[in-house]
This record gives C-alpha cells, sequence and structure tokens, in this order.
C-alpha cells in the first residue's frame, strides 16, 4: 500500500515550489560541505560565520532558479535543456555573488556586520556552483529512476532499437522517454547516412545499415525497429524495410516532421509500418489549390459516400472547401459514422441521405430537393467472385443505377458528374468489370447529348478498403495464418484510398466532358511479395512462422489487370500521373439505345431464372469480355468461333 500511494504521487507533477524548496535545500548543503572543505584545510573553519553567509548565498541562488525558471520543468521528463538552464542559472548565481564579494571587500571592512555577511571566498564559490550543478542535474536523474521504478514496476519492457539519427531520431528517442503508459529502452541508433555511421547520440553509437541483420539484433535483444527519418522517402523506406523485415522484428514507423510540426507529437503517432507505406513508388501528390476553389461553395452530391473511396472523398471535401456536401448511401451505420466524425467541419445545410440509387423516384426527390451542382458518383458494387454470383444484382446497381444518376444530373442540370471506375471494367474477365465498362460507355454516351459534362475516372485497387486483400491478410496474420493468395503469379495495380480521392477531385476540375481518366500507377504488385512482406512486418518468419496457401483463381478473376485496353492510347495531362485514355467510342445514340433495353430487362428478369440471358447480353455490349474460370464462360465459345471465322 505505501509503495502504491508514493506512486500515485509520483504520477502528478509535484508542485513547482516543492520541487524549487529541493532545490534550495540542495543549494545550500553543497554550500555547508564547499565552505567546510576548503576553510578546514586552510585551518579556518568557523561554523557561524558559514551559517550567517548561507543567506546571502541561498538568497541569491533563490532569485536566479526563479529567473531562469529551473524549477518549472517536469522533472521526471528533465532532458539536456534542463540540464544547461541549471548550469546557466548556478553560474549566473555565482556571477552576481562574485561582484558582491568585490564591492563588499571595497566597501566594508571585515569586522563590520554587512563585511563578514557579504565578503565570500572565491574558492568556496566556485566550488559550490560546480557541486550544486552536478547535484540538481543529480537529482532530477535519481527521480526519474525512482518514478520509473516506481511507477513503470512490472510493465513489460521494450527493447527498441530507433532508425534515423537525425532530427526525428532525437524526437522519437524523447518520446519514448517521456511515456508513462509503455516501458521503452533504447539500446542503439543505426543510420544510412555514411556521415553519421561510426558517430555517437545521445550517448548511443550510430551502427550502420549493414550492420543489422538477424544476429546483431538478436544479440541486442530488440524487440522494436522503430524508422524514424526527416524525411518518409518511398525508395529509401522501401531499401531500409527490405533489411529489417529479415530479421524477424515488429516495425513501426514515425510520421514526417510536417506533420510534427503540426504539434501532432505523442507515443500514439507511432504505428506499425503498412503496406501503404510501401507501395514501391512515391506516393502521388494532387497539392491543387484550384480544386479546393473551385469545389468551395457549391452544391456536391456523393453517391455511395459511406464507402472507402466515397468516405474519403466526402472527407477531403469537407477539410478543404466549403461546399454542400449531400452525402448518400444505402448503408445505415457507417454513414451515420460518417456523420459523426464530420459534424464539425460540414455546413449546417449539408445533409445524409439513407437511400438507394436504384430507386429512380427516390433519387428524382434528392435531385428536386438539393439541386446538386457537381456529383461523384462512388456507388457501385465491386466484389469480384459475389458479382459473378449475382450478376443481376451487379447489372441493376452499376448500369441500371449509373443510368439513373446520370440522367438526373442532366435533367437537373449537374455541371459536372464524375463517375468512379476500375480498371477491372478494361477487357474484362468478369461481370463486374463488364457492368462497370456499360457504365463508361453509358456515360461517355450522354456526354455529347446533355449540357452536363460527364467524366470517369478508372483506377486499380485501393489499399486498405472494404474486402481487398490488405484487410483480409490482416485478419489471416491475427489468427496464426495462412495467408491466402489465388494464384502464384497474380498481380495487381495499388494505390491509397487518399490518392484515389485526390485523383477524383483533379478530374472533376480538370475534366471538360467525355474523358477518361488513368493514373500512371507504377509497377504491377505481386500478391505474394506482398503476403511475404506482410508477414515479415509483422514480426514473423516465412515460412517459418507463418505460410502462404494458393486457393486457385475465383470465378471471373484475372491474374493480370490492364489500366488500358489493347486499342486505347493515351493522352498527357498537365500532371505527369494523370492521362487521359483515348476510349473506342461507339454511335451514342445506339450506345444509349442498347443499355436502355438490358436496363428494362434486368428490371423485369428473374434474377435466378435469366442469370446466362443476362450475362449474353451484357457480352453483346461489350464484345471483349471473356469469362474466366466462370459457367459464363460457355457463352464465349460461339464468340469465339465466330471471331476464328471472320478472321479467315
Amino acid at each position: 500500500m505505501a509503495i502504491q500511494s508514493i506512486a500515485r504521487r509520483f504520477r502528478k507533477d509535484n508542485p513547482r515550489w516543492v520541487i524549487l524548496l529541493i532545490d534550495m535545500t540542495i543549494v545550500l548543503f553543497c554550500y555547508y560541505f564547499s565552505s567546510y572543505v576548503i576553510n578546514s584545510s586552510k585551518g579556518r573553519f568557523d561554523f557561524e560565520l558559514m551559517f550567517q553567509k548561507s543567506f546571502t548565498v541561498t538568497l541569491v541562488y533563490t532569485i536566479s532558479f526563479i529567473f531562469y525558471r529551473t524549477y518549472r520543468g517536469i522533472v521526471r521528463q528533465a532532458g539536456i535543456q534542463d540540464a544547461a538552464r541549471i548550469m546557466i542559472a548556478t553560474f549566473s548565481a555565482l556571477g552576481i555573488l562574485m561582484l558582491i564579494s568585490i564591492v563588499a571587500r571595497n566597501t566594508f571592512s571585515r569586522e563590520e556586520l554587512f563585511g563578514q555577511f557579504l565578503r565570500l571566498s572565491y574558492a568556496v564559490s566556485f566550488m559550490h556552483a560546480f557541486l550544486t550543478t552536478v547535484a540538481l542535474v543529480a537529482a532530477r536523474v535519481f527521480y526519474r529512476t525512482i518514478y520509473e521504478s516506481l511507477f513503470l514496476h512490472g510493465r513489460k519492457l521494450t527493447r527498441v532499437l530507433i532508425f534515423g539519427a537525425g532530427n526525428m531520431g532525437t524526437i522519437t528517442l524523447n518520446i519514448l522517454r517521456g511515456d508513462i503508459k509503455q516501458k521503452y529502452k533504447v539500446v542503439a541508433f543505426a543510420d544510412d547516412n555514411p556521415s553519421r555511421i561510426g558517430k555517437m547520440i545521445h550517448g548511443y553509437k550510430i551502427l550502420g545499415i549493414n550492420q543489422l541483420n538477424e544476429s546483431s539484433l538478436q544479440f541486442m535483444n530488440v524487440d522494436e525497429v522503430i524508422i524514424a527519418l526527416d524525411d518518409n522517402n518511398q525508395e529509401r523506406l522501401n531499401h531500409i524495410t527490405q533489411v529489417i523485415e529479415a530479421c524477424a522484428v515488429k516495425i513501426k514507423i514515425l510520421p514526417s516532421s510536417a506533420k510534427m510540426l503540426h504539434g501532432q507529437i505523442a507515443v500514439n503517432q507511432l504505428r506499425p509500418l503498412q503496406i501503404a507505406d510501401l507501395l514501391g513508388r512515391a506516393a502521388i501528390q494532387l497539392d491543387n489549390p484550384i480544386v479546393a476553389e473551385a469545389l468551395s461553395g457549391r452544391i456536391v452530391l456523393v453517391t455511395g459516400g459511406a464507402g472507402s473511396i466515397g468516405s474519403e472523398l466526402v472527407r477531403q471535401i469537407a477539410m478543404n472547401t466549403e461546399a454542400k456536401l449531400i452525402v448518400l448511401d444505402q448503408a445505415e451505420s457507417p454513414l451515420y459514422d460518417l456523420q459523426q466524425e464530420l459534424k464539425h467541419l460540414i455546413s449546417s445545410d449539408s445533409a445524409f441521405i439513407v437511400g438507394n440509387v436504384r430507386d429512380k423516384q427516390f433519387m428524382e426527390s434528392v435531385f428536386q430537393k438539393y439541386k446538386p451542382e457537381v456529383v461523384f458518383h462512388a456507388a457501385a458494387y465491386k466484389h469480384v467472385p459475389l458479382m459473378e454470383h449475382n450478376p443481376y444484382e451487379s447489372v441493376r446497381t452499376n448500369v441500371y443505377g449509373t443510368k439513373i444518376v446520370a440522367d438526373l444530373a442532366s435533367a437537373y442540370g449537374v455541371d459536372k458528374f464524375v463517375m468512379i471506375s476500375t480498371d477491372k471494367a478494361v477487357n474484362p474477365t468478369n461481370v463486374m468489370g463488364a457492368t462497370k465498362r456499360i457504365a463508361e460507355i453509358y456515360v461517355s454516351a450522354l456526354n455529347g447529348l446533355s449540357a452536363t459534362n460527364y467524366i470517369v475516372t478508372r483506377f486499380g485497387n485501393v489499399l486498405g478498403s472494404n474486402g481487398s486483400v490488405i484487410p483480409l491478410f490482416e485478419k489471416q496474420l491475427k489468427n496464426g495464418g495462412p495467408l491466402t493468395v489465388t494464384h502464384h503469379d497474380i498481380t495487381r495495380y495499388f494505390m491509397t484510398i487518399p490518392e484515389a480521392c485526390q485523383l477524383v477531385q483533379e478530374a472533376a476540375i480538370m475534366g471538360k466532358g467525355g474523358e477518361v481518366f488513368v493514373f500512371d500507377m507504377g509497377k504491377p504488385v505481386r500478391i505474394t511479395d506482398l503476403a511475404k512482406r506482410m508477414i515479415r512486418l509483422k514480426g514473423y518468419r516465412y515460412p517459418e512462422d507463418i505460410q502462404i496457401k494458393y486457393t486457385g483463381l475465383r470465378p471471373g478473376e484475372k491474374i493480370y489487370e490492364e489500366l488500358l485496353a489493347s486499342d486505347e492510347n493515351t493522352l498527357q495531362t498537365h500532371h505527369k500521373k494523370i492521362m487521359i485514355a483515348l476510349v473506342n467510342t461507339q454511335d451514342a445514340q445506339t450506345s444509349i439505345l442498347k443499355i436502355n433495353n438490358l436496363c428494362v430487362f434486368v428490371c423485369d428478369a428473374d434474377p435466378e431464372k435469366d442469370q446466362m440471358d443476362l450475362v449474353s447480353r451484357v457480352k453483346a455490349l461489350v464484345p471483349e469480355f471473356t469469362s474466366q474460370n466462370s459457367k459464363f464462360m460457355d457463352l464465349d465459345v460461339p464468340n469465339t468461333q465466330n471471331k476464328t471465322t471472320q478472321k479467315h
């Protein structure tokens, strides 16, 4: 009970006057000790005279400490700056005492009262200043040690290696030392800058990146490696992590110094390194102030606003513009969560609406009431295997739902309509991709027949989106594996959710109507390699700790995705990472008529009995749609024969 009581006292920062009182006690004790040592060696120690002079010493030191505020720091978090402040205050007091002593020697005789009080020994004063500085710094170190042993007693010690011996490395060291919830011990620093390797930082020798291997980290008993770089350059980060991944330790990362400057500095900013940090390319930045300016003050409708892309799009618009947001989704709970998250950012006349884009009458009421000026259409079904088994739902939402919203955009004079598409719409091998391609065709066809500017954005897989591979791997890792991959050679293009949403906004402003915008997303990522990196980033070994299991391609799944069809070329835009696909266009009126007929059929068809008929109609609209690993492959045989006949 007594130890717990003491620990509770140490949790709170002691009142500042208590710290000052303790400091002055140390000052007084050091003066008595210095006076005794110096005067005893000369055979003239006088206790009464020493006691009288101590009042002058104590008064001057008290004034100096109050002036320099040495007592105001949190003692259990004392560092080099606190030690420097103590030294300055101590030697400032010494200077004042020397000045007083010189004046007293020239003004008063030794027998006068003031002469006795104010004539101080130079030797005693110098020794006293030195001892006081050492004792005050040592006291703070002692206080901190006692605090850690009492308050953090019994907590698991985490041994940490900090990679990065620059400013961010120092910040990380201070963060770890100041954490009261977790007990950290920094065992070493490391860096890949040759000019730093071998030098010392805060008492630690800086190791080189080539010295980091499994045996060296095991020798130091390292539990975690924290990457603390002044600039999280993608290529540099990739190189560092590839070296550390093989060492079976957990890897964490500190945000860039830019975020630190905004006051976001705390232990909870340390987070596990994520695959999003290691895309294999530099993150795409679209910092265009014209985007925020163009959307500010406008009425913006976002369909599918509670989904992965839609919700991030809403967040970015809410944070960067003063637009009136109309957020629509059929998922009630995620929509409510988003509303609560953004209620302090959005305007009071913004609205969060539960509804379905397939409900024409309902959607018309939304357009009639809110009269949106810009529409971001993100509502869609996106999961390939599910849509392969539910083609009726895929067409109803991805085609008919898009048609309803696009038609209403034209009818109500919307300025710009931006559809969010996918790389799976390119040479589709599944129903989901084919329905998104039909939606692209319909939107592009409408562009030439309406005053509304219709724009399509097309990109690859989004890291961390609902149902994507990263969350799946996370769950499988928590369960001890194995990680499931459908094919050994399967690859995908990846981007982060913020990147995707920046593209969509940029396209909305850049587009003049009729464009299909695509990203230069770098090289595709092999899913097997991604799985191995995730295993290692969690501190496991592959395949000793966690294995990878190959399950075979799912219905409609491609091994390789494409961003452009074989008969498409691109035009460059003002941003080197954004291109315009020159899509093969059909006669607009014919395309619209065929898609209208498909929508009429899907509204009347039996979702169980008419699947083959429905998909055959989809294939007629998208001739390049060739099914893979699906029951709908039977529908491709006549088409293949016809193509062969035509070729001969």
